[in-house]
């Protein structure tokens, strides 16, 4: 679901959707392993603002108040440590952000040379 959302095989709405129909272990899971693959697409703050902006949350709600912020992995481990009542938000932060430095990664480090499956999907 993650990696067809960046490549936007799937949208953020139908992200949301499944996200909600986990339970609250599963959707912390889920965060720390957005986090992850950020963490793989090197994420910077500019991902951070530039997610925001396509994520559909309030640029004063906390997790996106944190997002714009340097660094940026310290910033996403306050959002994934975020009370529950804060899960949809961050989720649709974290998915933005991930999705804007993954395409970023597929379009220079991957370019024609990519063989990640999900890269390939």
């Amino acid at each position: 679901m993650i990696n067809e959302v960046a490549q936007r095989l799937r949208g953020m709405d139908e992200a949301v959707s499944w996200f909600s129909s986990l339970d609250q272990t599963e959707q912390r899971a889920v965060l720390q392993e957005v986090v992850r693959y950020s963490m793989q697409a090197h994420a910077t703050a500019e991902d951070g603002r530039n997610g925001l902006a396509q994520s559909g949350v309030k640029p004063t709600m906390t997790p996106a108040v944190l997002i714009v912020r340097e660094p940026i992995l310290e910033q996403m481990g306050k959002i994934i440590s975020l009370p529950p009542n804060e899960y949809i938000k961050s989720f649709r932060v974290l998915l933005s952000t991930f999705a804007v430095a993954d395409t970023r990664r597929r379009e220079t480090e991957c370019r024609g040379v990519c063989n990640h499956a999900w890269h390939n999907l």
